[in-house]
């Protein structure tokens, strides 16, 4: 079952998208709220509901009205939290080479996350940037998950249960102003606080079964083989796959929920996908070549990614109508 959020004359709504169209889930099972916090929070129930109505439409049992004048949202609108992981050791190890470091072995020892900003989660459509963020504005390909029933003190064996469903992820980063930043050790902050994108729809765990392979050696949870790309303005800068993620998930969530509650909406991001963003391409073609063009995003590029099984994202890069700079500001 794919489930989006959208809004109609200014009001937001939860449907599901089947057969190519969006149905409204409240207006074919007044049990179901209209809204994907709501549905979230009432757990397994309310699931098996919209499932049994996504079914009946793609049987035509059902047949209600499609939507037809909409927008649509992130799927998760107003997320209770979102973490970011560092799940895969290509991106990593591609990074930390290119910087000229070894690979840290800590990477191997546990997995890791931030916390974002989850008022500045976008879906489909423009994505407005400040001037800062044009200094080496990047794009992150990854998968997301989103917590589906409130957990603590997770084993990673039991971990998976806890997930709704999976989106694309696109972790928007200002590096000069991440950068900047974690030279005092604090951050990312500024450099990732004002764009994450998710979309086009939540998939739930079970549309993607034929796609599960097992997790890599010494490591437990589910895991899938699912092909990701990126392209900016129609051209692939980016490929790979959901199955190289070293840690999974299911690992993720065991370390997000010691000691704290993990609730319906919580989203978290896999991290960046081996070959996943201009930083990782810029750093790998100038050490290969010193005269290597590196690319940013710049204002009205079109970004879209595509993950198999979770549909493709679009977005295009705005600025915004102002001068205002914050790294003028520094002393």
């Amino acid at each position: 079952m794919k489930l989006v959020s959208y809004k109609t004359e200014d009001r937001e709504h939860l449907g599901v998208y089947a057969n190519g169209h969006i149905y409204n889930l409240n207006s074919c099972d007044k049990l179901i709220p209209d809204h994907m916090n709501a549905f979230l929070e009432g757990g397994e129930p309310l699931m098996e509901r919209a499932k049994k109505v996504n079914q009946d439409i793609l049987t035509g049992a059902l047949t209600p009205k499609e939507e037809v004048f909409y927008e649509l949202l992130a799927p998760v609108p107003h997320p209770t939290s979102c973490r970011d992981g560092y799940a895969f050791r290509q991106h990593v190890a591609a990074a930390r080479r290119n910087r000229k470091v070894d690979m840290i072995a800590e990477f191997d020892q546990y997995p890791i996350f931030y916390f974002t900003n989850h008022n500045a989660i976008q879906g489909p459509g423009e994505i407005e940037c400040m001037p800062d963020h044009f200094q080496k504005l990047d794009f992150e390909l990854e998968v997301a998950i989103v917590i589906g029933k409130k957990g603590r003190n997770i084993k990673a064996a039991e971990a998976d249960e806890y997930i709704a469903g999976y989106m694309i992820m696109n972790d928007m980063s200002a590096r000069t102003l991440q950068m900047e930043e974690m030279l005092l050790n604090l951050g990312p902050a500024k450099g990732k606080d004002f764009s994450t994108v998710i979309g086009p729809w939540l998939v739930t765990p079970d549309e993607l079964a034929s796609y599960k392979v097992p997790a890599k050696d010494g490591h437990v949870g589910d895991n899938y083989n699912l092909k990701m790309t990126c392209k900016v303005n129609g051209i692939e800068v980016s490929s790979g796959n959901m199955a190289d993620m070293d840690w999974t998930f299911a690992e993720i969530v065991e370390r997000c929920a010691y000691g704290v509650d993990v609730l319906p909406g919580d989203v978290i991001g896999s991290g960046t996908v081996g070959t996943g963003c201009f930083l990782e391409l810029n750093g790998t073609g100038l050490l290969n070549d010193p005269n290597y063009q590196v690319q940013w995003l710049q204002p009205g590029d079109h970004v879209e990614m595509e993950i198999t099984g979770l549909g493709a994202l679009s977005n295009t890069i705005t600025k915004a109508d102002t001068d205002f700079s914050i790294l003028a500001l520094k002393k």
